[in-house]
């Protein structure tokens, strides 16, 4: 039987590395289209340093910005996975709004135009919690979303913005009836692999950065703390992305979060006990906090899915911990 030929674009990243992982695994034809702007080709290796896949025949450096490259590398395939986004850490997003919005609609529109082109039968796009309205996010309390509360749209960020609208054409193309679509809508993504790097992280990574490197770097959390989300280990995310050709296509919306409310005050407490140091987090109020709050409801998930999360947020930030601390002595250990 033919190997299914699957294409992951942002697949050196550190979520769709880990997917390319699981599918070659699985014994999926698995090639990857990736810019390397966050993605690295060190994340397409084994724990050998051997790559999963053939890098001179399965991996192309490409800007999915150009539609004539999509055109030609989109192609010849059974499934996408569309994981290929701009985004890096909340200043980074709230400072480069316009650049992070027109980059992400033009990578979502050339995709899925080039699927269309080249009649690729499934297409699963990957979006994001950001694309639920901000007043959602900002009532009191513990509030738990629903996939049909997307609309009237009013997300906080172009970030956000711009992910709602890949989504929202993806639909399009499956009402078209042109091809089978299956949409995943993530909360807070972590684990190893993750960019930790100042300026491009998000939370996790950069609370665990600064906890290995403290105290020659400040432990500063940014916000008071009290914003809280919904942490999901990227391996119960590589779960989901896995079920839905074999249950989620053409279902709509399905979100995939751990249900659990963390805020970023216990989220740091946790970060530093597993590194065993005296640190006393440094709250800094003036700094970008996000919205408030959100967990997702992740019914539509057991229903169709048959998912749900695998690894308590205190074994997956302990195998991050670990992983970033290997990851940085590399680094320095790095000639230049």
């Amino acid at each position: 039987m033919q190997k299914t030929r699957i294409l992951v674009t942002g697949g050196a990243g550190f979520m769709g590395s880990t997917l390319v992982k699981r599918l070659v695994a699985e014994g999926a034809d698995v090639r990857v289209l990736d810019n390397l702007w966050r993605g690295r080709l060190a994340n397409l290796t084994d724990e050998h340093g051997r790559p999963v896949i053939d890098l001179e025949r399965q991996f192309r450096l490409a800007d999915l910005t150009e539609y004539s490259k999509c055109l030609e590398l989109v192609r010849d395939v059974d499934l996408v996975y569309h994981l290929a986004d701009v985004v890096a850490g909340i200043d980074f997003v709230f400072s480069h709004e316009l650049f992070v919005y027109r980059q992400n609609l033009a990578i979502n529109s050339n995709v899925l135009a080039a699927v269309l082109q080249n009649r690729v039968p499934q297409y699963v796009y990957v979006g994001t919690a950001c694309s639920f309205p901000k007043h959602l996010q900002d009532q009191p309390g513990i509030v738990a979303l629903r996939e049909d509360q997307t609309y009237p749209a009013a997300p906080e960020s172009a970030y956000g913005w711009s992910k709602l609208m890949g989504e929202y054409e993806a639909e399009l193309g499956a009402r078209d009836g042109q091809l089978s679509v299956g949409l995943l809508r993530l909360h807070n993504v972590y684990g190893p692999g993750a960019t930790f790097e100042p300026g491009r992280s998000q939370v996790i990574p950069a609370l665990i950065r600064k906890a290995i490197r403290w105290p020659e770097e400040p432990f500063v959390v940014w916000g008071d703390g009290s914003q809280y989300r919904d942490f999901v280990y990227v391996d119960d995310i590589v779960d989901a992305l896995l079920a839905v050709p074999r249950r989620g296509m053409g279902q709509g919306v399905i979100q995939i979060g751990s249900e659990c409310p963390t805020t970023v005050r216990e989220l740091a407490q946790m970060i530093v006990r597993i590194s065993g140091k005296s640190i006393e987090p440094q709250f800094d109020a003036s700094k970008p906090s996000g919205d408030r709050g959100r967990i997702a409801c992740c019914e539509r998930a057991r229903a169709i899915l048959d998912w749900r999360p695998r690894v308590t947020l205190e074994e997956g930030l302990a195998r991050s911990y670990a992983w970033t601390e290997r990851a940085m002595m590399d680094a320095a250990r790095e000639p230049g």
